[in-house]
């Protein structure tokens, strides 16, 4: 089979369309026939080896696959693997795409949707009229957490990095949109959430989570789900203590283990797409062949929406 093969760890270029022998299957895995696999920020720290669990060498990365379990298809989180023609999931991870949802909405729900729906209602326990500020409001999960925040009838307050994605996310529903490279960042977020937002998401570090920290209002809340910046990021005891507020990580893999955490999710993730209380925008799909520039386009912030590969190309 075609897959896309890091042998060393760094930049794009080490992404190579190898022919490899299919994955041997795990016990209690599925074997699936990949029609896209999908493409986040945590493949980019694969790649580099920054991210939260090292992986071995050689390695096909990608952690979400669309595609079909013996004619039937199927949307699913994997284990690594996913850039690939096959790869293989767990069942409790692996799940029926209905007849009334396409193959690339699917698999923007995945990943990234269900990481949305998670940080919003299990880590936050956002609460209707509460303020929320949302980063890379246009990005993949981003563009899905407005929609959700809104759905639970809360106060969005939208970050992105240029004017058109600031657009997006007010199509979107955000309430309030501040641009995520403004040098005044804190006071901006502070004003756009009337003098201080209930809860946040956070996916950069450095001076952006300590500008989000500071827009937050007494009591506040804070979940971190990344740390694209790079940057190893300290948070203050004293101000925590001080005004009360909370700092809460969050990586969707510790739920995999949980019978009804993830289906649960995913089945009101599709309610909401049938009910057109959330839109999936235009997934960007690359060929197979072309993994490398997939992540320079998605590091530079040149894509908005889901990212995707296509291994028949």
């Amino acid at each position: 089979m075609r897959a896309v093969v890091m042998e060393n760890y760094g930049g794009p270029e080490v992404l190579e369309v190898k022919d490899v022998p299919e994955p041997e299957l795990h016990r209690a895995h599925r074997r699936i026939e990949v029609t896209r696999a999908g493409v986040n920020f945590a493949d980019l720290h694969v790649r580099d080896n920054s991210y939260l669990a090292g992986v071995p060498l050689p390695y096909v990365p990608g952690n979400e696959v669309a595609g079909k379990i013996d004619g039937e298809r199927v949307v699913a989180l994997t284990g690594g693997g996913g850039y690939a023609e096959v790869a293989q999931a767990r069942r409790l991870t692996t799940f029926s795409i209905p007849d009334d949802i396409d193959d690339d909405t699917a698999l923007a729900l995945a990943l990234q949707g269900q990481s949305a729906w998670h940080l919003l209602n299990t880590v936050l326990r956002l609460q209707p009229k509460e303020t929320v500020i949302v980063p890379a409001a246009a990005g993949g999960l981003g563009s899905l957490a407005v929609q959700l925040a809104k759905r639970l009838d809360a106060h969005v307050v939208a970050m992105a990095s240029t004017d058109e994605k600031r657009a997006l996310a007010r199509d979107l529903g955000a309430d309030a949109v501040v641009d995520s490279t403004s040098e005044t960042l804190a006071s901006d977020l502070k004003e756009a959430a009337d003098g201080g937002a209930n809860a946040a998401l956070e996916m950069t570090g450095g001076d952006t989570l300590h500008a989000t920290m500071a827009a937050l209002a007494p009591l506040g809340r804070m979940a971190v789900y990344g740390g694209v910046s790079g940057v190893e990021t300290l948070v203050s005891t004293r101000d925590l203590m001080s005004l009360g507020k909370s700092v809460q990580g969050f990586w969707l893999p510790l739920l995999y283990g949980q019978r009804n955490a993830l289906s649960s999710a995913m089945e009101d993730l599709f309610s909401a797409v049938r009910s057109s209380e959330i839109q999936v925008s235009s997934v960007t799909v690359y060929p197979l062949s072309e993994a490398g520039r997939a992540h320079e386009d998605l590091a530079a912030r040149r894509t908005t929406g889901k990212v995707a590969l296509d291994p028949s190309r």
